[in-house]
Protein backbone atom coordinates (compact mmCIF):
# COMPACT_ATOMS: atom_id res chain seq x y z
CA UNK A 1 0.00 0.00 0.00
CA UNK A 2 1.05 3.65 -0.64
CA UNK A 3 1.60 6.09 1.38
CA UNK A 4 2.48 9.44 1.84
CA UNK A 5 2.60 12.86 4.30
CA UNK A 6 -0.52 14.49 4.40
CA UNK A 7 0.17 18.41 6.21
CA UNK A 8 -2.45 20.42 6.82
CA UNK A 9 -1.16 23.78 7.38
CA UNK A 10 -4.06 25.07 9.98
CA UNK A 11 -3.42 28.85 11.07
CA UNK A 12 -2.17 29.37 7.34
CA UNK A 13 -5.21 29.25 6.00
CA UNK A 14 -6.21 32.91 7.47
CA UNK A 15 -3.76 34.87 5.36
CA UNK A 16 -5.69 35.33 2.01
CA UNK A 17 -3.90 37.56 -0.19
CA UNK A 18 -0.20 36.63 1.74
CA UNK A 19 -1.14 33.14 1.46
CA UNK A 20 1.19 31.59 -0.51
CA UNK A 21 3.83 33.25 0.79
CA UNK A 22 3.31 31.59 3.84
CA UNK A 23 2.94 28.43 2.05
CA UNK A 24 6.10 28.80 0.01
CA UNK A 25 8.44 29.53 3.48
CA UNK A 26 6.67 26.59 5.09
CA UNK A 27 7.45 24.29 2.13
CA UNK A 28 11.27 25.60 1.93
CA UNK A 29 11.24 25.11 5.52
CA UNK A 30 10.57 21.57 5.32
CA UNK A 31 12.81 20.75 2.15
CA UNK A 32 15.65 22.08 4.43
CA UNK A 33 15.00 20.17 7.17
CA UNK A 34 14.17 16.93 5.42
CA UNK A 35 17.42 17.97 3.50
CA UNK A 36 19.05 13.97 4.39
CA UNK A 37 16.25 11.95 3.56
CA UNK A 38 15.09 10.94 0.57
CA UNK A 39 11.81 12.44 -0.23
CA UNK A 40 9.45 14.27 -2.58
CA UNK A 41 7.02 17.30 -1.21
CA UNK A 42 4.00 18.51 -3.35
CA UNK A 43 2.40 21.61 -2.20
CA UNK A 44 -1.20 23.04 -3.02
CA UNK A 45 -3.32 26.14 -1.40
CA UNK A 46 -5.05 23.05 0.83
CA UNK A 47 -2.55 20.96 1.58
CA UNK A 48 1.26 19.24 1.13
CA UNK A 49 2.16 15.98 0.22
CA UNK A 50 5.19 14.28 1.17
CA UNK A 51 6.34 10.87 -0.70
CA UNK A 52 8.93 9.06 1.75
CA UNK A 53 10.85 5.62 2.02
CA UNK A 54 8.91 3.60 4.38
CA UNK A 55 12.26 2.80 6.78
CA UNK A 56 12.71 6.96 7.18
CA UNK A 57 9.57 7.17 8.50
CA UNK A 58 10.19 7.99 12.06
CA UNK A 59 13.16 9.46 11.72
CA UNK A 60 11.33 11.96 9.60
CA UNK A 61 8.21 12.33 11.80
CA UNK A 62 10.40 13.50 14.43
CA UNK A 63 12.35 16.44 11.71
CA UNK A 64 8.48 17.30 10.61
CA UNK A 65 7.31 17.68 14.93
CA UNK A 66 10.23 20.58 14.86
CA UNK A 67 8.71 22.50 12.13
CA UNK A 68 6.34 25.60 12.83
CA UNK A 69 3.51 26.50 10.71
CA UNK A 70 1.99 22.52 10.29
CA UNK A 71 -1.34 22.38 12.34
CA UNK A 72 -1.60 18.67 11.71
CA UNK A 73 0.06 15.64 9.54
CA UNK A 74 -0.90 12.21 8.41
CA UNK A 75 0.59 8.53 7.04
CA UNK A 76 -2.03 8.69 4.29
CA UNK A 77 -2.69 5.60 1.95
CA UNK A 78 -2.80 6.71 -1.52
CA UNK A 79 -6.11 5.58 -3.73
CA UNK A 80 -6.94 6.15 -7.07
CA UNK A 81 -10.81 8.53 -7.35
CA UNK A 82 -12.82 5.42 -7.81
CA UNK A 83 -15.32 3.90 -5.74
CA UNK A 84 -14.37 0.62 -6.65
CA UNK A 85 -10.30 0.91 -5.61
CA UNK A 86 -11.59 3.37 -2.36
CA UNK A 87 -13.76 0.39 -1.28
CA UNK A 88 -10.97 -2.15 -1.93
CA UNK A 89 -8.16 0.04 -0.38
CA UNK A 90 -10.15 0.54 2.94
CA UNK A 91 -10.80 -2.91 3.48
CA UNK A 92 -7.29 -3.84 3.41
CA UNK A 93 -6.43 -0.87 5.45
CA UNK A 94 -9.21 -1.92 8.89
CA UNK A 95 -7.74 -5.91 8.21
CA UNK A 96 -4.48 -4.76 8.85
CA UNK A 97 -5.07 -3.36 12.12
CA UNK A 98 -7.28 -4.67 15.61
CA UNK A 99 -10.05 -3.14 16.48
CA UNK A 100 -14.02 -3.05 17.96
CA UNK A 101 -15.42 -0.12 16.67
CA UNK A 102 -15.01 2.78 13.76
CA UNK A 103 -16.60 5.47 12.53
CA UNK A 104 -15.45 6.85 8.68
CA UNK A 105 -16.19 10.47 7.94
CA UNK A 106 -15.27 11.47 4.12
CA UNK A 107 -14.60 14.96 2.71
CA UNK A 108 -15.27 15.60 -1.01
CA UNK A 109 -12.92 18.01 -2.20
CA UNK A 110 -13.65 17.52 -5.98
CA UNK A 111 -17.19 18.25 -6.42
CA UNK A 112 -17.26 16.82 -9.77
CA UNK A 113 -17.30 13.20 -7.79
CA UNK A 114 -20.48 11.66 -8.00
CA UNK A 115 -21.24 10.53 -4.49
CA UNK A 116 -21.55 13.26 -1.70
CA UNK A 117 -19.53 13.03 1.79
CA UNK A 118 -22.34 11.93 3.75
CA UNK A 119 -23.12 9.02 1.80
CA UNK A 120 -19.72 7.93 1.20
CA UNK A 121 -18.79 7.74 4.64
CA UNK A 122 -22.40 5.75 4.92
CA UNK A 123 -21.32 3.52 1.70
CA UNK A 124 -17.63 2.76 2.98
CA UNK A 125 -19.13 1.67 6.85
CA UNK A 126 -21.18 -1.05 4.96
CA UNK A 127 -17.97 -2.11 3.32
CA UNK A 128 -16.47 -2.27 6.26
CA UNK A 129 -18.89 -4.24 8.27
CA UNK A 130 -19.51 -6.43 5.25
CA UNK A 131 -15.92 -7.37 5.51
CA UNK A 132 -14.83 -7.49 8.99
CA UNK A 133 -16.17 -9.52 11.53
CA UNK A 134 -17.31 -8.66 14.80
CA UNK A 135 -17.23 -4.77 14.64
CA UNK A 136 -19.28 -2.61 15.16
CA UNK A 137 -20.51 1.58 14.18
CA UNK A 138 -19.51 3.96 17.45
CA UNK A 139 -20.23 7.17 15.76
CA UNK A 140 -19.37 9.35 19.47
CA UNK A 141 -15.88 7.12 20.63
CA UNK A 142 -14.87 4.71 18.04
CA UNK A 143 -11.84 3.00 18.74
CA UNK A 144 -10.36 3.65 14.85
CA UNK A 145 -11.24 6.83 13.14
CA UNK A 146 -11.23 6.24 8.91
CA UNK A 147 -10.56 9.72 7.31
CA UNK A 148 -11.09 10.00 3.23
CA UNK A 149 -10.45 12.47 1.43
CA UNK A 150 -11.36 12.39 -2.08
CA UNK A 151 -9.71 14.48 -4.73
CA UNK A 152 -9.55 15.10 -8.51
CA UNK A 153 -6.53 12.90 -9.33
CA UNK A 154 -6.05 11.12 -5.94
CA UNK A 155 -7.80 10.21 -2.61
CA UNK A 156 -6.61 9.72 0.42
CA UNK A 157 -7.18 7.71 3.38
CA UNK A 158 -5.84 8.03 7.13
CA UNK A 159 -6.41 6.55 10.32
CA UNK A 160 -4.14 8.61 12.64
CA UNK A 161 -3.82 12.40 13.10
CA UNK A 162 -0.35 13.56 14.54
CA UNK A 163 -0.25 16.96 16.05
CA UNK A 164 1.72 19.90 14.61
CA UNK A 165 3.63 22.76 15.86
CA UNK A 166 1.46 25.02 14.68
CA UNK A 167 2.18 28.77 14.71
CA UNK A 168 3.65 30.40 11.53
CA UNK A 169 6.87 29.42 9.60
CA UNK A 170 10.17 30.35 10.75
CA UNK A 171 11.17 33.52 8.30
CA UNK A 172 6.99 35.12 7.91
CA UNK A 173 8.16 37.28 10.29
CA UNK A 174 11.88 39.52 10.18
CA UNK A 175 14.59 38.89 12.56
CA UNK A 176 14.46 39.47 16.22
CA UNK A 177 17.28 39.29 18.36
CA UNK A 178 16.32 37.01 21.65
CA UNK A 179 18.40 37.99 24.95
CA UNK A 180 19.59 34.53 25.50
CA UNK A 181 20.52 33.65 29.01
CA UNK A 182 21.30 30.22 30.31
CA UNK A 183 18.45 30.12 32.66
CA UNK A 184 15.20 28.82 31.88
CA UNK A 185 13.19 31.16 30.65
CA UNK A 186 14.66 33.22 27.94
CA UNK A 187 14.97 29.59 25.44
CA UNK A 188 11.49 29.33 25.83
CA UNK A 189 11.22 32.56 24.84
CA UNK A 190 13.08 32.34 22.21
CA UNK A 191 11.20 29.23 20.90
CA UNK A 192 7.49 30.93 21.39
CA UNK A 193 8.84 33.76 18.84
CA UNK A 194 10.02 31.85 16.18
CA UNK A 195 6.39 30.00 16.66
CA UNK A 196 5.37 33.29 15.19
CA UNK A 197 7.36 32.93 12.40
CA UNK A 198 10.49 35.60 13.79
CA UNK A 199 14.34 34.59 12.89
CA UNK A 200 15.87 34.66 15.38
CA UNK A 201 19.84 36.01 16.34
CA UNK A 202 21.01 35.58 19.99
CA UNK A 203 22.58 37.73 21.93
CA UNK A 204 24.40 36.30 25.35
CA UNK A 205 25.92 39.51 27.51
CA UNK A 206 29.41 37.89 29.40
CA UNK A 207 31.35 38.61 31.97
CA UNK A 208 34.80 36.57 32.68
CA UNK A 209 36.07 36.97 34.96
CA UNK A 210 32.70 36.95 37.27
CA UNK A 211 31.16 34.54 34.78
CA UNK A 212 33.03 30.92 33.31
CA UNK A 213 33.35 29.76 29.91
CA UNK A 214 31.66 26.94 31.14
CA UNK A 215 28.46 29.42 31.43
CA UNK A 216 29.32 30.34 27.82
CA UNK A 217 28.85 26.74 26.38
CA UNK A 218 25.82 26.13 28.12
CA UNK A 219 23.98 29.17 25.93
CA UNK A 220 25.75 27.86 23.15
CA UNK A 221 24.23 24.35 23.68
CA UNK A 222 21.18 25.79 23.86
CA UNK A 223 21.54 27.80 20.75
CA UNK A 224 21.72 24.64 19.34
CA UNK A 225 18.45 23.20 20.95
CA UNK A 226 16.37 26.48 19.43
CA UNK A 227 18.60 25.93 15.86
CA UNK A 228 16.85 22.42 15.85
CA UNK A 229 13.52 24.65 15.65
CA UNK A 230 14.35 27.78 13.35
CA UNK A 231 17.69 26.71 11.25
CA UNK A 232 20.66 28.39 11.66
CA UNK A 233 20.87 31.16 14.38
CA UNK A 234 23.82 33.81 14.61
CA UNK A 235 24.57 33.80 18.61
CA UNK A 236 26.31 37.58 19.21
CA UNK A 237 28.45 37.02 22.46
CA UNK A 238 29.11 40.61 23.82
CA UNK A 239 32.00 41.54 26.58
CA UNK A 240 29.61 43.01 29.32
CA UNK A 241 32.07 42.96 32.01
CA UNK A 242 33.87 46.67 31.99
CA UNK A 243 30.19 48.36 31.80
CA UNK A 244 29.20 45.71 34.55
CA UNK A 245 32.51 46.50 36.90
CA UNK A 246 32.02 49.84 35.99
CA UNK A 247 28.20 50.17 37.34
CA UNK A 248 29.14 48.07 40.71
CA UNK A 249 31.65 50.47 41.04
CA UNK A 250 30.07 53.64 41.04
CA UNK A 251 26.08 53.53 41.21
CA UNK A 252 23.60 53.07 44.62
CA UNK A 253 23.77 49.22 44.82
CA UNK A 254 20.31 49.15 45.01
CA UNK A 255 19.79 50.49 41.32
CA UNK A 256 22.82 48.74 40.12
CA UNK A 257 20.03 45.99 38.16
CA UNK A 258 18.03 48.50 37.07
CA UNK A 259 20.98 50.36 35.54
CA UNK A 260 22.50 46.84 34.22
CA UNK A 261 19.50 46.15 32.02
CA UNK A 262 19.82 49.16 30.89
CA UNK A 263 22.96 49.61 29.52
CA UNK A 264 21.87 46.06 27.93
CA UNK A 265 18.88 47.82 25.82
CA UNK A 266 20.88 50.26 25.07
CA UNK A 267 23.46 47.77 23.58
CA UNK A 268 20.55 45.28 22.07
CA UNK A 269 19.18 48.13 20.30
CA UNK A 270 22.62 49.20 18.38
CA UNK A 271 22.70 45.46 17.26
CA UNK A 272 19.73 44.95 16.23
CA UNK A 273 20.40 48.52 14.05
CA UNK A 274 24.06 47.00 12.60
CA UNK A 275 22.32 43.29 12.28
CA UNK A 276 18.64 43.83 11.13
CA UNK A 277 17.09 42.83 13.96
CA UNK A 278 13.69 44.49 14.05
CA UNK A 279 12.56 43.87 17.76
CA UNK A 280 14.03 42.76 21.01
CA UNK A 281 13.14 39.74 22.61
CA UNK A 282 13.67 38.72 26.09
CA UNK A 283 12.34 36.05 28.74
CA UNK A 284 10.80 38.60 31.14
CA UNK A 285 7.54 37.59 33.44
CA UNK A 286 6.05 39.72 35.25
CA UNK A 287 6.89 40.70 38.41
CA UNK A 288 9.32 37.53 38.82
CA UNK A 289 12.44 39.21 40.01
CA UNK A 290 12.69 42.89 40.86
CA UNK A 291 13.90 43.72 37.61
CA UNK A 292 10.55 42.58 36.22
CA UNK A 293 7.61 44.70 37.92
CA UNK A 294 5.92 46.91 35.26
CA UNK A 295 7.49 49.73 36.91
CA UNK A 296 11.08 48.57 36.44
CA UNK A 297 10.32 48.06 33.14
CA UNK A 298 8.88 51.06 31.92
CA UNK A 299 12.44 52.25 33.33
CA UNK A 300 14.51 50.01 31.72
CA UNK A 301 12.33 50.37 28.81
CA UNK A 302 13.15 54.35 28.19
CA UNK A 303 16.12 53.67 26.71
CA UNK A 304 15.31 52.03 23.60
CA UNK A 305 12.58 53.15 20.69
CA UNK A 306 12.92 49.22 19.37
CA UNK A 307 9.85 46.76 20.20
CA UNK A 308 10.60 44.60 23.15
CA UNK A 309 8.75 41.10 22.40
CA UNK A 310 8.22 39.68 25.87
CA UNK A 311 6.66 35.81 25.17
CA UNK A 312 6.55 34.54 28.62
CA UNK A 313 5.51 37.67 30.37
CA UNK A 314 2.10 36.78 31.19
CA UNK A 315 3.12 32.58 32.03
CA UNK A 316 3.73 31.97 35.75
CA UNK A 317 7.01 29.78 36.33
CA UNK A 318 5.63 26.30 36.25
CA UNK A 319 3.77 26.91 32.74
CA UNK A 320 7.57 28.07 31.39
CA UNK A 321 9.63 25.31 33.06
CA UNK A 322 6.84 22.90 31.67
CA UNK A 323 7.68 24.21 27.93
CA UNK A 324 11.14 24.19 28.60
CA UNK A 325 11.18 20.44 29.48
CA UNK A 326 9.08 19.79 25.96
CA UNK A 327 11.89 21.55 23.78
CA UNK A 328 14.69 19.92 25.89
CA UNK A 329 16.19 23.16 27.14
CA UNK A 330 15.35 22.71 31.09
CA UNK A 331 18.17 20.52 32.07
CA UNK A 332 20.68 22.70 30.32
CA UNK A 333 19.05 25.64 31.75
CA UNK A 334 19.62 24.60 35.60
CA UNK A 335 22.93 23.58 35.53
CA UNK A 336 24.71 25.46 38.35
CA UNK A 337 26.86 28.17 36.36
CA UNK A 338 26.14 31.34 36.98
CA UNK A 339 25.18 34.56 34.06
CA UNK A 340 25.95 38.50 34.21
CA UNK A 341 22.44 38.65 35.77
CA UNK A 342 22.68 36.41 38.72
CA UNK A 343 26.32 37.83 39.85
CA UNK A 344 27.03 40.81 41.80
CA UNK A 345 23.02 40.90 43.12
CA UNK A 346 22.26 43.15 45.55
CA UNK A 347 20.70 42.30 48.69
CA UNK A 348 17.76 44.67 47.87
CA UNK A 349 17.09 45.93 44.55
CA UNK A 350 14.75 48.92 43.81
CA UNK A 351 11.59 47.38 42.43
CA UNK A 352 10.32 50.78 41.65
CA UNK A 353 12.84 52.46 40.52
CA UNK A 354 12.47 56.35 38.89
CA UNK A 355 13.35 57.97 35.50
CA UNK A 356 15.26 60.61 37.09
CA UNK A 357 17.42 58.72 40.16
CA UNK A 358 18.56 56.16 36.91
CA UNK A 359 19.53 59.09 34.80
CA UNK A 360 21.54 59.89 38.16
CA UNK A 361 23.18 57.02 38.50
CA UNK A 362 24.07 56.51 35.59
CA UNK A 363 25.93 60.00 35.38
CA UNK A 364 28.69 58.79 37.45
CA UNK A 365 30.87 56.76 34.79
CA UNK A 366 30.89 56.95 31.05
CA UNK A 367 29.50 54.32 29.97
CA UNK A 368 28.28 55.84 26.14
CA UNK A 369 32.19 54.70 24.92
CA UNK A 370 31.80 51.59 26.59
CA UNK A 371 28.78 50.62 24.46
CA UNK A 372 29.77 51.11 21.57
CA UNK A 373 33.36 49.57 22.51
CA UNK A 374 30.95 46.40 23.42
CA UNK A 375 29.09 46.69 20.22
CA UNK A 376 32.09 46.70 18.15
CA UNK A 377 34.07 43.72 19.63
CA UNK A 378 31.07 41.27 19.54
CA UNK A 379 32.28 37.85 19.14
CA UNK A 380 29.90 35.95 17.24
CA UNK A 381 29.49 31.99 16.80
CA UNK A 382 27.36 30.72 13.85
CA UNK A 383 25.15 27.88 14.77
CA UNK A 384 23.44 25.28 12.98
CA UNK A 385 21.38 22.15 13.08
CA UNK A 386 23.90 20.53 11.40
CA UNK A 387 26.56 21.51 14.49
CA UNK A 388 23.84 20.27 16.74
CA UNK A 389 23.57 16.77 15.68
CA UNK A 390 27.79 16.46 14.83
CA UNK A 391 27.58 18.22 18.47
CA UNK A 392 25.27 15.16 20.03
CA UNK A 393 27.57 12.64 18.19
CA UNK A 394 30.20 13.85 20.53
CA UNK A 395 28.46 13.03 23.74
Amino acid sequence: MNRIILIKYGELTTKKGNRNFFINTLYNNIKEKLKKFDVKIHKDRARMYIEFNDSDLDDIKKNIDKVFGIHTYHIAYIVNTNMDDIKAEIVNIMKSISFKTFKVESKRSDKSFELGSQEMSRILGGVILKNIDDIHVDVHNPDVLVKVEIREKNSYIYLNSYKGSGGYPVGTQPKGMLMLSGGIDSPVAGYLAMKRGVKLDAVYFEAIPHTSLDARNKVITLTKKLALYGGNINLHIVNFTPIQEEIYKNCSPNYCITIMRRMMYRIMEKICNTHKGFAIINGESIGQVASQTLTSMKVINSVTNMPVIRPVACLDKLEIIDIAKKIDTYETSILPYEDCCTVFVPKHPVINPKIDQAIIEEEKFDYKKMVDDAVTGLDTIRITEDAFNKFKNLL
